[in-house]
């Protein structure tokens, strides 16, 4: 399928922008303000809002290709082609304990806009969960102001910021919106344009049917994103006009005209340099980076920072090869310690997903449009004339979020890990086709997903270094269901699943569960299926964690500079001390525009002259 989206759509893609370069060597000879290493929802962030002042001078440096450079990138339909390409890092975990020792595929975006250029995926997972925008609960926010000892993280101080970055727009069909969302509390101006499922599926009146039927347990919330999320929603994405919003494409690229700011692309920081001392303390204002492997190595120093934002599996990389990290962990690797930084790395917290699958009496399903190539064809023409049609939005319909009751047994052990009352445990996300991570979609038959997924782990997991070599892949160990709490949680919500499926609103659509799912009952089955079958939603967060300032349980501080060291700052997903209990890029897109407006306001004490050689 991917052969020929990219055959039909070459004449879509568009060319490159004068202002990326694909070689250091063609770089000008600039001194360059901020150096910001990574191209993702963090740095594409900070590359506007910083260069949007004419007297900073801005230098970008992606290790992936340009975003224009695969147009399946443009279809919010086709994102589960994106997988084991070339804008994939392609990364696999170590073998996961709480899942019967698999090692999952653990894609990360590597091109222009990051994750949220190809979203998360996998090969054999199909049709899941792509593009998804959820602000999440309050509070989360308030949660992340408590644990930094810094109120401007709270949902009082960021609802403002959250609203700026939206711009609400039709969905890709047109249809009236009423009932379907709350427009007064969403963003109209913003970069990222967001919008609800752009395509009807036979879902939808079941679904919402079924909130009417057993409102007790699955009640309906008009708007996800109110604050509130608790209830079964129609889902919002970031989509507009039938397209993809990426970071590249709602900040990066509108910048790129701009002459204080340059993007250097297929090009990999494989080291910050420590450039001097302020105060006692290493300034770090200096990056080394490569093409690949056995390519020259450059140099570059900023003037005011470097700013970390390659994301949760690259940023505690990077730090670590940097002489950032635990002592005892980089001696044994040779490399000299210069922030003895315990907790880089650490607290690695993921989102695990459960596909649940049942056979329905459908005569359309999405898993038709991957096995007839006429219905293929015509989706596609449909989407390259008009962007609409299937091919148009996401492929993942409704969302639910919920919260385990009170009274549940575990939290006689177990302290509830949710951020607070309006936090959920699990997720619900609907669409109309097969999906798997252990098994191939079959061959006839329609199906229907509803799938289970685990916001609130206990586990904690690490990214740490195989060797002192850059270009070797670090060792991703998200510790999936590798606690009582998690499996406890996810086998609630695979019976919460089964509870809503039985409703009556599926009564002649529903057939029954398919393969494992059929003949899990007991708890141990249930265990069991889940061990079996689960695997990541992709949403790494929270290993260069924030802490307050007088914490050493951290590694960076409320303003997400480095503890320990001068002119060094992290702005991506590894800064959240908790993950967020939605589907990350809102959040991620909302703090680094705090840390932009942080940044400007900044005196910069390791650059301008003070450094101590």
């Amino acid at each position: 399928m991917q052969a020929f989206v990219l055959s039909v759509l070459a004449l879509t893609t568009p060319s490159v922008y004068a202002a990326l370069y694909d070689s250091p060597a063609s770089l000008p000879n600039r001194q360059y303000d901020y150096i910001i290493v990574g191209a993702g929802a963090g740095g594409s962030v900070l590359a506007n809002r910083l260069s949007a002042s004419s007297s900073n001078t801005v230098l970008v440096i992606e290790a992936g290709v340009s975003d224009d450079a695969n147009p399946n990138i443009q279809i919010p339909f086709l994102c589960t082609t994106l997988a084991n390409s070339n804008v994939d890092w392609n990364y696999t975990t170590v073998p996961q304990v709480g899942l019967n020792n698999r090692v999952v595929d653990y894609p990360r975006g590597k091109t222009l806009g990051g994750s949220t250029s190809i979203s998360e995926h996998s090969v054999r997972l199909t049709r899941i969960d792509y593009m998804v925008w959820t602000r999440g609960p309050t509070d989360d926010y308030d949660r992340w102001a408590k644990v930094s000892g810094d109120l401007g993280w709270s949902w009082n101080s960021m609802r403002s910021i959250v609203k700026s970055i939206e711009k609400l727009v039709p969905p890709a069909d047109g249809h009236d919106t009423t009932g379907q969302i709350i427009p007064s509390i969403h963003g109209t101006s913003g970069p990222v344009e967001i919008s609800v499922q752009g395509f009807p599926s036979d879902l939808d009146s079941r679904v919402f049917r079924t909130t009417a039927e057993l409102p007790a347990e699955f009640p309906f919330n008009e708007d996800v994103n109110s604050g509130n999320p608790l209830g079964i929603s129609w889902n919002q994405f970031a989509v507009g006009g039938g397209v993809r919003t990426s970071a590249s494409t709602a900040y990066l690229r509108p910048a790129l005209s701009r002459p204080n700011l340059d993007v250097l692309i297929n090009t990999q920081v494989t080291k910050v340099i420590r450039t001097g001392t302020n105060h006692g303390l290493p300034v770090f204002l200096g990056v080394q980076f490569a093409q690949n492997a056995n390519s020259q190595l450059y140099a570059l120093n900023a003037t005011k920072e470097v700013i970390v934002s390659a994301g949760a599996v690259n940023t505690p990389q990077l730090l670590m090869l940097s002489g950032i990290g635990d002592f005892n962990e980089l001696s044994g690797l040779g490399i000299k310690t210069i922030v003895n930084s315990p907790r880089v790395g650490k607290n690695l917290q993921d989102h695990v997903v459960l596909p649940n699958v049942w056979s329905v009496n459908a005569t359309f399903t999405y898993d038709d449009i991957t096995r007839d190539p006429a219905i293929l064809e015509a989706d596609i023409a449909e989407w390259v004339a008009n962007k609409t049609g299937p091919f148009a939005t996401s492929p993942n319909e409704e969302i639910g979020w919920l919260r385990l009751p009170r009274s549940s047994s575990i939290f006689r052990t177990v302290p509830d890990p949710s951020s607070g009352p309006h936090s959920p445990h699990y997720e619900f996300l609907f669409a109309e086709s097969f999906a798997s991570f252990v098994e191939s979609p079959p061959a006839t038959g329609h199906y229907m997903m509803i799938a289970s997924n685990l916001v609130t782990p206990t586990s904690r997991g690490s990214i740490t270094l195989q060797s002192s070599n850059p270009w070797q892949a670090p060792l991703i160990d998200p510790a999936l269901l590798n606690s009582d709490f998690d499996i406890f949680a996810i086998r609630e919500g695979i019976k919460s699943a089964l509870r809503f499926a039985a409703a009556s609103a599926w009564d002649g659509y529903v057939i029954g569960p398919y393969g494992d799912l059929a003949t899990a009952n007991t708890d141990d089955e249930l265990e069991a299926y889940a061990r079996r079958n689960a695997a990541t939603v992709f949403h790494p967060v929270g290993t260069a964690a924030m802490a307050a300032k007088d914490s050493s349980n951290g590694v960076v501080n409320p303003d997400l500079t480095v503890k320990g060291a001068v002119g060094l700052r992290v702005v991506d997903a590894s800064v959240f001390p908790f993950i967020p209990t939605a589907h990350p890029q809102s959040a991620i897109y909302a703090f680094a525009e705090r840390a932009a407006k942080l940044i400007l306001s900044s005196s910069h004490p390791g650059g301008n002259g003070a450094l101590q050689y």
